[in-house]
């Protein structure tokens, strides 16, 4: 696979991370360069992570996995988003931007948005790659494409959510629902 190829996959891939780090930025209230790398790293680093889990699995983990990934990504992002709007709703304009910005919350986020790359992983190993070195680039060249554009995402929505700061909280927890219900209708039917 050419170089070309994994870029284009590296931005395919780390689309739905951007989105999730753009609502990471809107629910901050006090973000800082701190919490945009914190977040672009998590991203990243599962961006790269999983295709790399995928490639050593091969043909075997694909048909397993490829059954039920959308259904892991979409409960999560779903669950996410979820109580990120009841938390909303409960505080009523004393939310402080905190409680979303923790490890668990970062995990989970970035497994559910990196669950397809689990799968392009495999199918690097379907294609010929066969090199350990050749897949350790371009599972980094994936990781550093996420890990990029999430810092930016992170900005946009940290910009973005100081203009509307008492729902934003709302509006990034309905972005996580989209996001999944998207992954959802496109593995259902397409």
């Amino acid at each position: 696979m050419d170089f070309l190829s994994i870029v284009i996959i590296g931005f395919g891939l780390a689309m739905d991370s951007f989105a999730v780090s753009i609502t990471n930025g809107i629910v901050q209230k006090h973000s800082t360069l701190r919490h945009a790398l914190i977040s672009a790293l998590f991203f990243g680093g599962f961006q790269g992570i999983m295709p790399l889990i995928g490639w050593a699995f091969g043909y075997s983990f694909a048909s397993q996995i490829g059954e039920f990934d959308h259904w892991v990504a979409f409960v999560l992002l779903v669950f996410i988003g979820f109580n990120m709007i009841m938390e909303a709703v409960k505080c009523k304009g004393n939310y402080d931007g905190c409680s979303y910005f923790s490890v668990k919350m970062l995990f989970l986020s970035a497994v559910a948005t990196s669950i397809d790359a689990l799968i392009v992983g495999v199918t690097f190993a379907v294609s010929g790659i066969t090199s350990l070195t050749s897949i350790l680039v371009g599972t980094s060249v994936i990781a550093l494409i996420t890990f990029c554009l999430c810092i930016a995402g992170f900005y946009i929505g940290r910009g973005f959510g100081s203009f509307c700061k008492r729902g934003s909280q709302f509006f990034g927890g309905a972005i996580l629902i989209i996001i999944g219900f998207k992954i959802l209708i496109e593995h259902l039917f397409f």
